[in-house]
């Protein structure tokens, strides 16, 4: 690793992949759009006493220990004085396609990994003969010009960029030159590297293996007796050998499926409590397809009963669909199958998968003319609903299942995938 002001001086032989990671962004754009919140202790997420989790903290919450995944009630007690706030996903968003923008006028491979992470491929001589260390640096700049700051790593590979992407947080540039990339992964734990989790850590100490440098030079037979193929490509990853391309960026690239899920801030046992949930979790993911103009026709209904203990079902549909009104009678049969009266639910969640393009729909010849005019009525009142909400906001017009599980909810932000 080089600072990155040393590294100038030197070329660049070879692939260049950065790893763009937006610092602290949820609460970072908080903090931006409330200026007398900066320099203060922000924590984004859900309500403590509603078994709320945090999404994103500032730096400043952070020194009190406070970090993304942790239940709220205990960042609360770790930081009673700081500034909560459900947040806005659809701002973030925004924020986010400004920054993906900035990376795509410097190369068209970019290959964004989440809402405030993404690869870029900035070899020398494929787009630009600049040194990529300037590139870097005019990324950074101009990240910083909205007003949000991000750390960047670079290196011959993802797996190199992504680490050093975390080495050096806020706004910073960690420079690992082309032949200095074992040297660089040797002395860090196995857990340092994406794609090993705590029981793939587990396995790997078991073997006597703690650090990528081991891991570098295990026997690729064992690994793979221990961890199937999976274990020789951590093996490649580790000796800085991994050489995955950076996809150009798609203008939105469909997802295999899309999902809303909710978990309320007390046990609904109830049917009337539970059936308008999971409604208005439908209308949520037909809003969703609706705006990526898909259609589904696998739906997927999931329970919580504990923390740890979940369920699901799923059914097909007669045909593709982006209603909630024929996804809805579909998810409360499937709820059936899932719960009973009287137990106790901590967690819904409805998903749609097996997409095709939504086009002109064929009639069928023995449907009732009524009940399709309905269906085109009601199709027509959600798309209008759909238009006011992407103008005005959220909040611009809900019907009463929507207003019932906002009321519900713990009211933590998603983020980092494509179920919200």
């Amino acid at each position: 690793m080089e600072p990155a002001a040393k590294a100038l001086s030197v070329p660049w032989n070879g692939p260049a992949i950065g790893l763009l990671d937006l610092d602290a962004f949820f609460a970072s754009v908080e903090q931006l759009d409330h200026p007398e919140w900066r320099g203060k202790p922000v924590i984004v997420g859900g309500d403590a006493d509603r078994r709320g989790v945090v999404s994103t903290a500032s730096y400043e919450a952070r020194q009190y220990g406070v970090h993304s995944a942790m239940p709220a009630a205990t960042a609360r007690r770790l930081c009673p004085n700081a500034i909560w706030t459900h947040g806005s996903f659809s701002r973030y968003r925004e924020v986010s396609n400004l920054v993906m923008d900035i990376l795509v006028d410097e190369t068209p491979l970019v290959e964004q990994v989440s809402i405030d992470e993404a690869f870029f491929d900035i070899t020398p001589g494929r787009y630009s003969k600049e040194s990529p260390i300037d590139i870097c640096r005019r990324i950074q700049k101009r990240v910083a010009s909205l007003g949000v700051t991000c750390s960047i790593g670079i290196g011959v590979c993802k797996t190199v960029a992504k680490i050093a992407s975390e080495m050096e947080k806020p706004r910073g540039l960690t420079v690992v030159l082309p032949g200095t990339e074992a040297g660089f992964l040797a002395p860090l734990p196995v857990r340092s590297m994406s794609g090993i989790g705590p029981s793939g850590e587990a396995k790997l100490i078991r073997m006597g293996i703690k650090t990528l440098g081991q891991l570098a030079v295990a026997d690729p037979s064992l690994l793979e007796r221990e961890l199937g193929s999976l274990g020789v490509t951590l093996r490649e990853r580790a000796a800085g050998a991994e050489r995955s391309r950076v996809g150009e960026r798609a203008v939105e690239e469909d997802p295999k499926s899309i999902s809303n899920e909710r978990t309320f801030a007390a046990d609904l046992t109830r049917e009337d409590e539970i059936l308008p949930s999971l409604d208005a979790l439908c209308a949520m993911v037909a809003r969703r397809l609706r705006r990526k103009g898909l259609a589904g026709s696998t739906l997927t209904v999931k329970i919580k009963n504990t923390a740890l203990s979940s369920r699901s079902a799923q059914s097909k549909l007669s045909e593709p669909t982006d209603d909630e009104s024929a996804m809805s009678p579909v998810a409360r049969e499937l709820l059936e199958q899932l719960w009973s009266e009287g137990d106790p639910v901590r967690l819904l969640g409805v998903g749609i998968s097996n997409f095709m393009e939504q086009g002109p729909r064929q009639l069928d010849l023995f449907e009732d003319p009524e009940v399709e005019r309905r269906k085109s009525a009601m199709r027509k009142l959600h798309v209008a609903t759909d238009a006011l909400k992407e103008r005005f906001g959220d909040g611009a017009v809900a019907f009463g299942r929507e207003m019932k599980l906002k009321g519900a909810t713990t009211n933590t932000q998603p983020q980092h995938k494509e179920d919200d």
